[in-house]
């Protein structure tokens, strides 16, 4: 998978996708992400990416032109499966579309910044708006960070246990159970015996009923039109 991110702050995504997971992935080669400064596909001295909104009102927005000139260089090069533009207003992120993002082969993903981008690029180039929850943030540089964290820990072989991602909280609907290490007992606390059992049927029962449990008491509505 390739993942290429358009953004006006490109030092904002320079931490995420140099350490952990994101880092393992790309000297595995199972993985690479890009970052593109939009400055770059800029005309003029200034490499002016933004102006004043037509009809006035507060804040900049992002220009037509160096959004296209980038994308178009990117689209020379291979072909895209998605254009991602992170807004507030796109669809809510969750682990059914990671799952299927996690399935593509090339992304791009626009991040916004200031008032947004001029509206022309969300018709023509993008094909799917994408928000990470209900408020705003000063861009969309850490929400692409986050979708692509979510994305990429998906694709077999880049976490060491094949199984880890398969058992994650929201694959099956449901929070993931509570989890234990060494000591078996601590300050009094004690790991609940099945854990130790070594019976395995018995330990995937008791994780099936913690995880309905703890999604009853903390995510009822992840439970809606479930019988459990």
């Amino acid at each position: 998978m390739r993942i290429d991110i358009i953004t006006v702050v490109p030092g904002l995504l320079e931490g995420p996708f140099a350490h952990s997971i994101l880092k393992r992935a790309e000297e595995k080669g199972i993985a690479k992400v890009r970052v593109h400064n939009l400055r770059a596909y800029a005309s003029g001295k200034q490499k002016q990416v933004d102006d004043y909104a037509f009809g006035g009102g507060a804040g900049m927005v992002l220009m037509v032109e160096p959004i296209v000139k980038c994308i178009t260089a990117l689209q020379a090069e291979r072909i895209y499966d998605e254009i991602i533009y992170m807004s507030p207003d796109g669809k809510t992120f969750d682990q059914n579309m990671a799952n299927e993002l996690s399935l593509k082969g090339n992304i791009m993903i626009l991040c916004g910044h200031y008032k947004g981008v001029d509206e022309r690029v969300r018709q023509k180039w993008i094909t799917r708006e994408i928000s990470i929850g209900d408020y705003v943030l000063s861009g969309g540089e850490l929400a692409a960070a986050v979708v692509t964290d979510a994305i990429i820990r998906l694709i077999p072989g880049v976490l060491n246990d094949e199984t880890s991602a398969l058992t994650d909280s929201f694959q099956d609907g449901l929070l993931a159970p509570p989890v234990y290490t060494r000591p078996a007992e601590y300050d009094g606390m004690k790991v609940p015996d099945v854990l130790l059992s070594g019976h395995e049927a018995k330990i995937e029962a008791w994780r099936f009923e913690a995880s309905v449990r703890r999604t009853k008491e903390r995510r009822p509505d992840l439970l809606e039109g479930k019988d459990f």
